[in-house]
């Protein structure tokens, strides 16, 4: 029999369909019951409904009693997988209400960067926060995710391919796969992309064959999580294919017109680039191990994966947007209009398209990202 979710007072598994909170309600009645019992036989004068609403009141003026048999006076903290638990299939192997906690964490740090990466946008000119944009998205669309994740919603049991004998994840017949979380990366790892190869100056088709790249390793590792057989394996490794062209266009293709930049922007490229190559090496390993393997409990994957999303997003986003303070996008050939301004002047008197991107010069000399 798999393990619950939930336990009794006794440490013995909750009767089939009874929530945590209805265990505790009915030991609550039950108890009350019991000192019911003795004062009717001290106050045999009083009502039934009298001498257990004194017994209800004795166990609401006594906290330190009722929290050590665990039947608080009210119900207080996360209730989300209790307001949850009816909202959708549930797996036998999910998260506890330490691993929902956890996800709420990162869910407000997540948020708090947002709003942190915004007020710094207000900083630059409106020409100049293509960068703050970007990066606040990216913390904004995590923030939503991890909520999401905390409610335990976004979610599907799949049964796993490796049961296992320890306690953490012993004979879990299925287990609790938060696609919502793959959602979150289709949308936010393009951007992280697009932060990095915009700062190293890259042209617009390598960028998207970058981000095309990119986005195939995220839905092979959605489709890899979602397949109970061991075909997972193979989505995997189309998945790393995938990773691994990323790598090259880092490492070989960035690395290259940043340094053709210099300045700040290898800098910048290279600090944030050896980041992300380095905690994205990680991703791949810790998917081998919950989703894939089965070998770890859903909490401690929520741990992994936050803390790995944390250093990708705010701490990328912190660092990259620190890198940027004294670079000018039209150094990255970034040229973008100031508001009001019909045309782009460039730095020797040309003058730009109608959108107000400039192009290499006729040499096709100088960096260029525009049309």
């Amino acid at each position: 029999m798999c393990p619950p979710r939930y336990s009794t007072l006794a440490g013995e598994p909750l009767p089939l369909g009874l929530s945590a909170d209805g265990v505790r309600l009915r030991c609550r009645a039950r108890f009350c019951s019991a000192i019911a019992s003795i004062l009717k036989g001290r106050h045999s004068s009083q009502s039934p409904s009298t001498t257990v609403k004194t017994a209800s009141q004795i166990l609401n003026q006594h906290p330190i009693l009722s929290s050590r048999i665990g039947l608080d006076a009210t119900m207080s903290g996360n209730q989300a997988l209790n307001t949850n638990s009816k909202v959708a299939q549930h797996a036998d192997l999910a998260i506890s209400v330490r691993g929902s906690d956890w996800y709420f964490a990162v869910s407000a740090i997540m948020g708090f960067s947002t709003i942190i990466f915004m007020g710094m946008s207000f900083t630059k000119r409106e020409s100049h926060r293509l960068f703050h944009y970007i990066t606040t998205s990216i913390t904004f669309v995590a923030c939503i995710a991890y909520f999401t994740m905390g409610a335990d919603l976004g979610q599907v049991p799949i049964q796993v391919e490796f049961p296992r004998s320890y306690d953490a994840v012993s004979a879990a017949g299925t287990r609790e796969i938060f696609y919502v979380r793959y959602i979150d990366w289709a949308i936010t790892t393009p951007l992280l992309l697009l932060d990095l190869l915009l700062t190293a100056g890259l042209p617009w088709p390598t960028i998207l064959m970058a981000l095309l790249a990119d986005e195939i390793m995220i839905v092979t590792g959605l489709v890899g999580a979602l397949t109970s057989s061991s075909y997972k394996w193979a989505y995997w490794v189309f998945g790393m294919f995938a990773f691994f062209y990323v790598i090259y266009a880092l490492v070989i293709d960035g690395r290259k017109h940043a340094a053709a930049l210099g300045g700040s922007v290898q800098t910048t490229f290279q600090r944030c680039g050896v980041l992300t190559i380095f905690l994205w090496f990680l991703y791949p390993i810790a998917w081998g191990v919950a989703e894939g393997g089965n070998l770890i409990h859903p909490d401690s994957e929520a741990i992994m994966y936050g803390i790995l999303d944390v250093l990708a997003k705010p701490g990328f986003g912190f660092l990259l947007l620190w890198g940027h303070r004294d670079i000018d996008p039209a150094a990255l050939g970034l040229h973008i209009r100031e508001p009001g301004q019909t045309k782009y002047h460039g730095p020797s008197g040309e003058h730009g398209g109608q959108h107000g991107h400039l192009g290499a010069g006729r040499d096709g000399a100088g960096p260029s990202n525009g049309v």
